[in-house]
């Protein structure tokens, strides 16, 4: 085993936690999947030999899969968020997600083939909504309230009213 990070994101899967891995480094830039580590043992969701563990990076943060099995399904208590700076880019990743068997959702929220839940948010989007013009922040969150992927135009035309 590598040296683990003084903090990882542990993520469980159902029994797909390498597949996943392998997704997201080919996704994302600075991702890769580090190690896969088999299990000692049989496991209540497993057997000895299957993958238990994989250890991977996300945009450079340290997580590991665990295949735990179907008792803890994922939900929007926890999400990526993943900051662009380009329609091309948010474009890039919501798809990428959307179309390997995920699905969309509101506010530029989209969740992945395996229950992970993923903000993929323009900068300007943030910067917009955390204006300290109240009526910009309020233009640029109701704009954002009617959008499935963000749209970096609409976000545009709504600061400036």
């Amino acid at each position: 085993m590598t040296t683990p990070a003084k903090n990882t994101i542990c993520i469980w899967y159902n029994t797909d936690a390498e597949e996943a891995a392998k997704f997201y480094a080919q996704t994302f830039p600075d991702s890769e999947v580090k190690a896969v580590h088999l299990a000692p043992g049989d496991f209540p969701s497993g057997e000895k030999g299957q993958v238990l563990t994989v250890e991977f990076t996300v945009l450079g943060i340290p997580c590991l899969g665990l295949n735990g099995g179907p008792a803890f399904p994922q939900t929007e208590a926890f999400s990526f968020q993943v900051a662009t700076t380009t329609q091309e880019e948010t474009d890039r990743y919501w798809n990428a997600i959307v179309n390997n068997g995920g699905a969309e959702s509101a506010c530029g929220w989209c969740k992945d083939k395996w229950g992970i839940n993923w903000q993929i948010t323009p900068i300007v989007l943030s910067q917009a909504v955390t204006s300290k013009d109240p009526a910009v922040a309020q233009r640029a969150f109701e704009a954002m309230m009617t959008m499935g992927k963000i749209d970096i135009a609409k976000i545009e035309a709504a600061v400036r009213g």
